[in-house]
C-alpha cells in the first residue's frame, strides 16, 4: 500500500528541515501535528495480566521450527516506516519513535519532531538509568522482547516478506534497552533468559505474551512455562 500524498509532503519537509533549533514555523507545526497524531502504542498493549494468562492458553505449543534457516535479512536490512505496524507512516525512523516513547526528560529536535536529541532511560530490564545524547554514542539499543530469530521458529518463517518487515518496525515488539543487557539475551526464548530486573518479570510476561497472540506465534513447553512462572508474579 502507498504512502498517503499528504504525509509524502510531510516527510520532504522532515528531511529538509533537520534538527536546527530554530523556531517552530508552520511546516514544523504540520509536522509535528501529524507525528502526534501516530499513536507509539495499540490500545491496551501489554495486555493486563489477567488477560496474558488467558492468551497463554491459547497460543499453540510446539517445538520451534526451522531454525536453520533464519536469517536477519529475512526481516528486512534496515529500520522500515514503510509498514502499517504501529508508529508506521508518520515519517520518523523506527528507533527515534522507540526513543521518543521511552526516554523521560525527552528533549525533540525543532525542526524535525522525530529526532530525538536528548533524553535518560530508565532501563526496564537493569532499573540503570542510561542518558541519550544525539549523535554522541550511548549504552541504548532497541530490543525486540520476542527476538526476530525466536519469531521465525515460532511461526515467522511462514510470513510473506511484508509481515516480517512489519514485526520487525512493530512498537509494541520494541523496546529501548541496555546495549549489554541485550547482547546477553539475544534471541533467547522467556524459559532461557529472563530481566536481570526482576521487577519487570510480570510486565515482561504481559509483553512477551502480548506478541505472540498479536502474531499468532507458537511457544514451545518450557517457553509457556517460564511465562506463566513470570505471570505469577503480577500482584
Amino acid at each position: 500500500m502507498g504512502r498517503p500524498a499528504p504525509l509524502i509532503a510531510v516527510t520532504a519537509v522532515l528531511l529538509l528541515g533537520g534538527c536546527h533549533h530554530g523556531g517552530a514555523g508552520p511546516a514544523h507545526a504540520s509536522a509535528a501535528a501529524l507525528v502526534a497524531q501516530v499513536p507509539l502504542a495499540s490500545t491496551g498493549f501489554p495486555p493486563a495480566a489477567a488477560l496474558a494468562r488467558t492468551e497463554i492458553g491459547r497460543l499453540k505449543v510446539e517445538w520451534g521450527k526451522n531454525w536453520e534457516t533464519y536469517k536477519r535479512e529475512n526481516f528486512g536490512k534496515y529500520w522500515s516506516d514503510e509498514t502499517d505496524a504501529i508508529g508506521g507512516r508518520n515519517g520518523c525512523d523506527t528507533r527515534d519513535d522507540v526513543l521518543r516513547r521511552d526516554l523521560r526528560e525527552l528533549r525533540e529536535g525543532d525542526r524535525n519532531p522525530c529526532v530525538v536529541l536528548s533524553g535518560v532511560l530508565k532501563d526496564p530490564y537493569t532499573g540503570k538509568e542510561l542518558p541519550y545524547t544525539y549523535r554522541r554514542a550511548s549504552q541504548i539499543q532497541t530490543d525486540h522482547v520476542v527476538a526476530l530469530g525466536a519469531a521465525w521458529r515460532g511461526g515467522g518463517y511462514a510470513w510473506t516478506p511484508q509481515r516480517r518487515l512489519e514485526y520487525a518496525n512493530d512498537l509494541d515488539v520494541l523496546l529501548a534497552v541496555d546495549k549489554r543487557t541485550n547482547y546477553d539475551k539475544g534471541s533467547k526464548t522467556a524459559d532461557k533468559w529472563k530481566p536481570p530486573q526482576q521487577a519487570y518479570w510480570c510486565e515482561y510476561a504481559r509483553r512477551y505474551t502480548g506478541i505472540k497472540a498479536k502474531y499468532g506465534l507458537s511457544v514451545t513447553p518450557p517457553e509457556k512455562q517460564a511465562l506463566q512462572e513470570m505471570l505469577a508474579t503480577c500482584p
